[in-house]
């Protein structure tokens, strides 16, 4: 070993080092990129999901791990469950406010997967199988399934020279019209066609299922009307007979649900500080039974925090603790914070707001853009309301040290909110994480690791001699306890044995 540590030139020491680095430096580049993209260590994921099982790690046969991969599919049915992609309520006009924003800065605010979805939701609502009877739905079929607007735009219009056609308005109304106006006055030509198919339909919808199927349809296309010209009323600065519109619309179609027309007048009614209606509609739709939103909690938090934030201090509150109101209104920020807790920062604009996506996804940050961007001038309104939600929102954390493992008020958070954000979101916008993820090992190892050896070869570059009396002395050290321990069996062992093992 001495003598092969004496033939090594400085030279193998700075090539040592220095192929030490190079590969160590790649294999930090290489996590870094993995962990930027995917938020996880490739080399902690290979290890889990390879060398562990080959490793002894996993007993498929015992009953106690059966049970356990059965629980592990469960929490991941829940997990899927919890990342299911929502219309957005609030959504806003392609033609009148997405295009005219790209028309600006020159930046698309949709992605391809928002859109696409979007075309699958027009599909769903919008068509049915008795389409080809008409000539002008068949054309509309094909219309909602075309990727280039211009062709869409196109085949709503070749429709509407076919007939009075409800979803070619819509369709014109959304893609087409570059002003609220014009999206209010095709809405209207929308609805006058929709009525009179509803009521057709409404009349032998009982006569087979091809005829419910239609009324369905018919059915969805007139309250997505209603919706979007009681949405045009709120932005035309008409907030009262938005208001009318959409308490006729819920107490004509109770039970559609699924188009959350509720978010829509609770945004309505705080604008005209209705406050005690907003009220009345939070007791309907905040139970325990019905699915939460950022819209549901966040208004909640501002109904409690209102009747304090305007007296509300810190420095006093820290001398004579808090009332029972100022405990209820800390207690609904907290919830509101657990549900989303990406919310607070675009409310206290510590983070820009780009405009929302076409649809959101519950507990995520395209939700936070969603509710901030309708609701953040609501809370400026509200005296106090900004600095009670600065002063308590962080406290919601120490509450839920592990909330991807356990929740508070709800269900552990989930943890696939960025993949779905960065999907929903466009690439110009930072997303949100929440819980902030924290470099894993292995990159701060292959850092170290990189600097090390290329200080080394540094050093052994320039002090090529020193280097070497150092690596020597290292090594000898290193090898001293291996040393000791021969010395001791040469002693132990007979001579003539300790011949043959060498031998050998």
């Amino acid at each position: 070993m001495s003598m092969f540590l004496n033939t090594l030139t400085p030279k193998f020491y700075v090539a040592l080092t220095g192929t030490s680095s190079l590969i160590s430096g790649l294999i930090l580049i290489f996590e870094w990129w993995y962990f930027r993209k995917y938020g996880t260590s490739f080399i902690e994921q290979v290890s889990v999901s390879h060398l562990r099982p080959l490793l002894g790690g996993v007993d498929n046969s015992s009953p106690t791990n059966s049970n356990t991969s059965n629980g592990d599919a469960d929490s991941s049915r829940q997990s899927v469950s919890e990342c299911k992609v929502w219309r957005n309520p609030l959504n806003l006009f392609r033609g009148a406010e997405y295009n005219r924003y790209t028309w600006v800065t020159g930046r698309e605010p949709l992605t391809y997967y928002d859109m696409n979805l979007s075309a699958q939701d027009h599909q769903t609502f919008f068509t049915c199988d008795s389409d080809h009877l008409r000539p002008a739905d068949a054309i509309m079929q094909k219309a909602w399934r075309e990727r280039n607007p211009q062709a869409r735009i196109s085949a709503a219009h070749e429709a509407l020279d076919l007939e009075d056609c409800a979803t070619a308005y819509i369709l014109l109304a959304e893609e087409e019209a570059t002003t609220i106006v014009e999206a209010e006055k095709l809405f209207k030509q929308a609805l006058k066609a929709g009525e009179s198919c509803y009521r057709r339909s409404q009349q032998v919808q009982h006569h087979g299922a091809q005829h419910e199927a239609q009324h369905r349809r018919d059915t969805n296309v007139l309250v997505y009307i209603k919706r979007r010209l009681a949405m045009c009323s709120r932005k035309l600065g008409r907030t009262r007979e938005a208001v009318k519109m959409m308490r006729d619309l819920m107490k004509e179609f109770p039970l559609l649900s699924m188009f959350n027309i509720h978010e829509n007048l609770l945004e309505s009614l705080l604008e005209l500080q209705a406050y005690a209606d907003v009220q009345a509609v939070l007791a309907k739709y905040d139970d325990i039974s019905l699915p939460k939103s950022a819209t549901i909690c966040y208004t909640a938090a501002l109904l409690k925090a209102r009747a304090v934030s305007d007296k509300f201090s810190p420095e006093a509150a820290s001398r004579r603790g808090l009332s029972p109101a100022e405990m209820n209104a800390v207690e609904a920020i907290h919830r509101a914070v657990e549900f989303n807790p990406h919310v607070p920062k675009y409310l206290l604009e510590m983070k820009s707001l780009i405009l929302p996506p076409e649809h959101i996804l519950k507990r995520g940050d395209s939700e936070a853009i969603a509710y901030a961007f309708f609701h953040l001038q609501h809370w400026k309104r509200v005296e106090g309301a900004l600095n009670l939600l600065h002063c308590t929102w962080e406290g919601t954390f120490r509450m839920i040290p592990y909330p991807l493992e356990k929740g508070h008020l709800f269900y552990p958070y989930p943890i696939c909110t960025e993949t779905a954000d960065r999907e929903l979101l466009p690439v110009f916008h930072e997303v949100s994480v929440y819980p902030k993820k924290e470099l894993p090992f292995f990159i701060l190892f292959t850092a170290g690791l990189c600097s090390f050896t290329a200080m080394l070869a540094l050093l052994t570059h320039q002090f090529p001699e020193l280097m070497g009396v150092f690596a020597k002395a290292f090594l000898s050290t290193l090898f001293a306890p291996l040393n000791f321990i021969m010395e001791k069996v040469e002693n132990i062992l007979p001579s003539s044995l300790w011949h043959q093992l060498t031998r050998i």
